[in-house]
């Protein structure tokens, strides 16, 4: 070991181990490396290098600037090691998510970290997360060790030289990001975030969603240009309409959120024995529909979602941003529930996965939600073999919610039964709807095994109709799937002959015109309220009275500048506050608390498996016996019994509510 200790410290003192071409050189290696996992193939990384030489080389002096930096100190070795297995790691992260879904790693992704650990169970087997996390634990053991054996530059650092040459380096890399930009030679938006990443180079795209985030601000922002969009008086009447519409008779509202939902027989490289999805079918024909264009594929739940809330498009942000994780989570925003609310309706959030995923415990609040009931706070739920919640279980939550108030109902419901990833390898045996061709035996199993999840979802749609239609007051149903599904699809596979064009309908339990045409969904809740005759809110007004006109996105653009990163001039006095969410639907409730033995019972009411015993914020080991009975199985001083109350906790122990 001393004899190569002692070789290796002569090596790091050669000038050719310190020069710069060397950096150059694994500089070039690394950028292959990734655009390689990038494409899953080494001829296509090499095919981009010819094919965009500007591009990659932008890349490459990303990759260049960085390694530089291991010569302004002695441990050179070291400082360049971390920095290489940082864009490594960029690499194989990057390709890895490529593979389990259609959109590449972002900025974003780190922030959403929580929620991703929370899914690997969804995504990876046992074994392969056991050897993820023992190639971590290799990885941090193998710096340490380098850190403390490994070779130390024996003469002093010519830190002048050194920084000097690194800021040139910098000055280039710079001019040249700067330069591509303004040439076209990168883009600085990527309207398709996946091709993004494929034109631009990987390293570039994930620096650019570091740095773009927000929406941008206009050129000309100011009071008069805001204002100026709507035509003289429509703000000042706002109020006006509002209330006069307050007194009219509008029906429930219910939006249905369908998980990775598209009927397959719109999926040209699928051949199934029977129609997977022949409920929603007749539905399509029968109700108003027509495309439903999303801002994702693959995933991307919670910015199609925004949209069809909000009215606000998702692309108007940084790429690959997600406003919930980002703005969201300490501004109010203007929506639907907000101005349904001002014409007397109740405002529900429903999903059937946790709370906290994407911080919708916290964002429901600020775009005026007054409850939110998360899977926290189901009982009786199914899993599909690959752990998500079943859909039917919303059923009874959607019922729950139109019957809880004495007012009218506004109701928005996120579903998870369809979510990737797809198995590719048999899991459902005796499928009711089999794959009768696809490109390949691993394929086809992913394929068969959505189709069939797909018809379950349909089945559900189809009880959920047949629910609302015995329901005794008005009600409008609006269904869309989120996104295309995580599978290996083409453009070119897809009858719309686009990967962000599921479909919508709209049911009602009374007549209604069919009317058949294309929406983003930015645009759906604006269409729907529309169709019922409410035109009060600003996003509303604005996407029912000026889709046509040639500035239209544009100013879309200029209003979500304002109302959440500038100074809101298009409300004037007027504020928006959160509203004070309530979690669940049912209230959770303590009625007694018994001591049979040594141990205590919590009876009361509305409990689930996550409901657990609590004493000052402190998890208690409880065992759930049924939704009105609680077993504490941990002893407690009996003169702390009667402050025993009962929390809903998730499973990463974050606390979403506790009893009074």
């Amino acid at each position: 070991m001393g004899k190569i200790k002692e070789t290796i410290n002569k090596l790091a003192e050669k000038p050719w181990v310190n020069s710069l071409s060397v950096t150059a050189a694994a500089a070039v290696i690394l950028e292959l490396f990734i655009e390689t996992f990038a494409r899953h193939s080494l001829i296509q990384a090499v095919v981009f290098m010819f094919t965009s030489p500007l591009v990659f080389i932008i890349n490459t002096l990303v990759i260049f600037l960085t390694l530089s930096i291991a010569s302004l100190f002695r441990r050179r070795v070291f400082v360049f090691s971390i920095f290489a297995v940082i864009w490594i790691a960029l690499g194989l992260v990057n390709g890895v998510i490529l593979l389990k879904r259609m959109t590449p790693f972002t900025i974003n992704d780190l922030a959403m970290l929580e929620d991703g650990v929370s899914i690997l169970t969804n995504y990876l087997t046992t074994v392969q997360i056991v050897m993820l996390a023992a190639g971590i634990v290799l990885v941090a053991a193998l710096f340490v060790i380098l850190f403390i054996k490994g070779p130390k530059k024996k003469t002093k650092v010519r830190i002048k030289r050194n920084l000097t040459v690194f800021i040139i380096i910098a000055a280039v890399t710079a001019g040249s990001w700067a330069g591509g930009i303004r040439a076209g030679i990168v883009d600085s938006f990527f309207g398709n975030l996946a091709q993004g990443y494929a034109d631009n180079g990987v390293v570039y795209s994930f620096i650019t969603t570091w740095f773009n985030t927000g929406i941008s601000k206009p050129k000309d922002y100011s009071e008069e240009s805001i204002l100026s969009i709507f035509r003289n008086g429509e703000l000042e009447n706002m109020d006006k309409l509002a209330e006069k519409e307050s007194r009219e008779d509008h029906p429930n509202i219910v939006f249905v959120q369908l998980e990775s939902f598209v009927d397959p027989d719109l999926i040209g490289c699928i051949e199934t024995s029977k129609t997977a999805a022949p409920y929603f079918k007749s539905l399509v024909d029968k109700c108003s529909s027509g495309y439903f264009i999303v801002p994702a594929v693959g995933a991307g739940t919670a910015n199609t979602e925004f949209e069809a809330i909000t009215g606000m498009s998702a692309k108007f942000f940084g790429p690959g941003e997600y406003p919930y994780k980002s703005v969201l989570r300490d501004t109010t925003m203007e929506s639907i529930p907000f101005d349904l609310k001002r014409l007397g309706y109740s405002t529900h959030a429903i999903h059937n996965h946790r709370a906290v995923f994407y911080n919708r415990n916290e964002v429901f609040a600020n775009l005026g939600f007054d409850d939110f009931d998360a899977l926290e706070y189901m009982n009786n739920v199914e899993k599909t073999p690959k752990n998500w919640a079943k859909d039917n279980v919303l059923i009874g939550e959607i019922m729950e919610a139109l019957t809880s108030t004495d007012t009218k109902d506004y109701v928005y419901t996120i579903s998870v039964e369809g979510h990737g990833k797809y198995p590719t390898e048999q899991l459902i045996q005796n499928p009711e709807i089999e794959v009768t061709e696809a490109p390949s035996q691993e394929q086809k199993w992913q394929y068969e095994y959505y189709v069939n999840m797909v018809h379950s979802m349909d089945n559900f749609v189809k009880n959920l109709t047949a629910e609302l239609e015995k329901f005794d007051e008005d009600v409008v149903l609006v269904m869309y799937g989120d996104h295309l599904p995580a599978l290996d699809m083409k453009a070119e596979d897809m009858k719309s002959g686009s990967l962000y064009a599921t479909q919508y309908v709209i049911w009602s339990n009374f007549e209604m015109e069919k009317e058949d045409h294309d929406v983003y969904a930015y645009q759906i809740g604006s269409y729907v309220l529309d169709r019922l005759g409410i035109h009060s809110g600003t996003l509303v007004s604005y996407n029912q009275n000026y889709y046509n006109d040639d500035d239209y996105k544009k100013n879309l653009k200029a209003l979500g500048y304002d109302m959440l990163y500038g100074k809101r001039y298009v409300y004037g006095e007027t504020e928006w506050k959160a509203s004070d969410l309530k979690m669940g639907l049912r209230d959770i409730r303590i009625d007694k608390i018994v001591k049979i033995g040594s141990r205590y019972y919590i009876k009361g009411q509305n409990f689930t498996q996550y409901s657990y015993v609590t004493l000052d914020g402190e998890k208690l080991d409880t065992t759930f016996l049924s939704p009105t009975l609680l077993a504490l199985e941990q002893k407690v001083d009996p003169n702390a019994a009667g402050e025993l109350k009962v929390s809903q906790i998730e499973k990463y122990d974050t606390i979403l509510s506790t009893t009074e």
